[in-house]
């Protein structure tokens, strides 16, 4: 992904700051109060790809290596690694120092055991476990990976920094299903979940593991030490914009991880404040059908619908006007992917027709089947681009019916596969950081390998065919020329309707710093 500038600004003091007194006065030295996303509704990092859990998880547990700036793998649990044998045997060890929050020691049977469970559910440890002979520990420190046939992207693929990082968990947490979500947080990073103190859709605590064991090397994105500098950190989950800019103001919070951009200009204009862009690939909005039952079982009522898909009318919805902070004409991969192309891309950039769309509807076949469409009330992005979504479906002819819930129930009903009827569901807005897009071998709506696919389940042999090819590929120039030919079929098989590409800041006050660039992790801050 190509990395973006950042904002940084300072101007006016608001008469809320000065009202309160500070927190670094007391108790607030030693407590970190941020404001998330959405809340923390799920646990395990490998039951959910909601951005609460995965950062959840990058508190509370570690990966062997980890992700620089320039998106290149570093050591973390591992100290390092030997590839033989023409890239089919990987072996592997460990720092030794690193416990878990139980204080016994990170082992290979760990790691091996983490691994496992991973490749079950990521998109690249699918691919890893199709190609594997075997995997065991060598002995406490070492373990190797025996493949039969290369595997490039090893280090890329244990260095995953979202949508399911393989994090290492103790053996007897590993080796259950991971579909079966994991309840209790025994992890080796830098803070401790504090089950008691969670108040589901309040708040979510964690406490300074005094016996982590930081990797070595510079800060940067996912690698190097991540340090708490805080005695404990809360998360307080303030679903309102005007709300929680309010309580920023106030010092009554610390971080405000995505500010609300009509609310930028006034966190902009007080000078206790920063707001800046610590996320280097921004976010794409998606809408993802489910191919599992009527309508969008069907490819030609799918492919009906790209007229009628305006990606600035979403941007719009929920960005505004000002195109600095949102792009459009964005296919199935990202802005600065290099795998991006104009492959297929009349189909989002020729004239836009809704008619034409409601025409192209009901020759495919459509019988007025209730279309179910999650949609989540208490994130405001995802409310505001559902009901954009909601509106266009309505203009084309279908019969719309909007779930509408929290974020955790709609998380918990994604699952369900049932006809919409029965539970389930027709269509959701998803949103993925453009770093989790940037190539088919870890964008997780391209894989159409049917129930194994992430949510909305789409099958398509020849997608997979081509990813497969992806992964072989000798080259940048190779992987790109798959790359066209996988966004030349993505525009007729329609795994996901790509709505745009957006970009978020975030806003603290002016007495923290040394926050880590490329993802919104309240790690290595301290007040000053």
């Amino acid at each position: 992904m190509q990395r973006r500038s950042f904002l940084t600004s300072a101007a006016g003091l608001s008469a809320a700051a000065l009202a309160r007194p500070s927190l670094a006065q007391g108790q607030g030295a030693h407590v970190l109060r941020l404001i998330p996303q959405a809340d923390l509704s799920i646990l395990d990092p490998l039951n959910t790809t909601a951005y609460p859990t995965r950062n959840h998880g990058h508190l509370c547990w570690d990966t062997l290596y980890g992700l620089d700036l320039d998106f290149r793998p570093q050591p973390q649990l591992a100290a390092g690694h030997v590839v033989e044998n023409d890239g089919r045997r990987w072996t592997f060890t460990l720092r030794d120092g690193p416990t878990f929050h139980d204080g016994e020691k990170v082992l290979a049977r760990d790691a091996v055991a983490s691994i496992r469970r991973w490749m079950l559910r990521d998109t690249h440890g699918q691919t890893l476990a199709q190609r594997l002979d075997e995997i065991r520990a060598l002995d406490d420190r070492r373990f190797e990976i025996r493949l039969n046939r290369p595997f490039g992207p090893m280090l890329d693929a244990l260095a995953k920094v979202s949508s399911y990082p393989c994090f290492i968990y103790p053996e007897r947490f590993a080796s259950q299903d991971p579909g079966r979500a994991l309840t209790e947080v025994v992890g080796s990073g830098p803070y401790r979940f504090v089950a008691e103190e969670r108040v589901s859709g309040s708040h979510v605590v964690y406490r300074k593991f005094d016996g982590y064991s930081p990797a070595s090397g510079a800060v940067s994105l996912t690698a190097g030490p991540k340090l708490a500098h805080f005695e404990r950190l809360e998360w307080r989950n303030i679903p309102d914009p005007a709300t929680a800019a309010a309580a920023l103001q106030a010092g009554e919070v610390d971080w405000w991880e995505q500010v609300a951009p009509d609310l930028r200009p006034l966190l902009r204009g007080d000078r206790g404040l920063v707001v800046e862009r610590l996320d280097v690939g921004g976010l794409v909005a998606m809408l993802r059908p489910n191919h599992l039952h009527p309508p969008f079982n069907d490819p030609a009522l799918r492919r009906a619908l790209w007229p009628a898909i305006r990606q600035a009318d979403f941007m719009t919805a929920i960005m505004g006007d000002n195109r600095d902070l949102w792009r459009d004409e964005i296919g199935c991969f990202p802005e600065g992917s290099p795998m991006a192309s104009t492959a297929g891309m009349a189909a989002l950039t020729g004239p836009r027709d809704s008619e034409a769309a409601r025409r192209a509807v009901k020759a495919a076949g459509y019988r007025g089947e209730k279309v179910v469409m999650l949609h989540p009330t208490d994130v405001v992005n995802n409310n505001n681009l559902t009901a954009v979504a909601t509106d266009m479906l309505q203009k084309v002819g279908m019969s719309v019916e909007s779930a509408t819930s929290d974020w955790g129930t709609l998380l918990q009903r994604r699952s369900n596969r049932n006809p919409p009827a029965q539970g389930g569901w027709s269509a959701l807005i998803v949103l993925f950081g453009g770093i989790d897009l940037a190539n088919p071998g870890g964008h997780p709506l391209l894989r159409a390998n049917g129930e194994k696919a992430w949510f909305g389940w789409p099958t398509s042999p020849r997608l997979e065919e081509l990813r497969d090819a992806w992964f072989d590929a000798p080259d940048l120039s190779a992987q790109q020329e798959i790359a066209r030919d996988i966004q030349a079929r993505f525009f007729e098989d329609v795994p996901f309707y790509p709505l745009g590409q957006y970009l978020i800041d975030s806003a603290w006050r002016s007495t923290l710093t040394g926050h880590r660039r490329g993802m919104a992790l309240p790690l290595n801050v301290r007040r000053a």
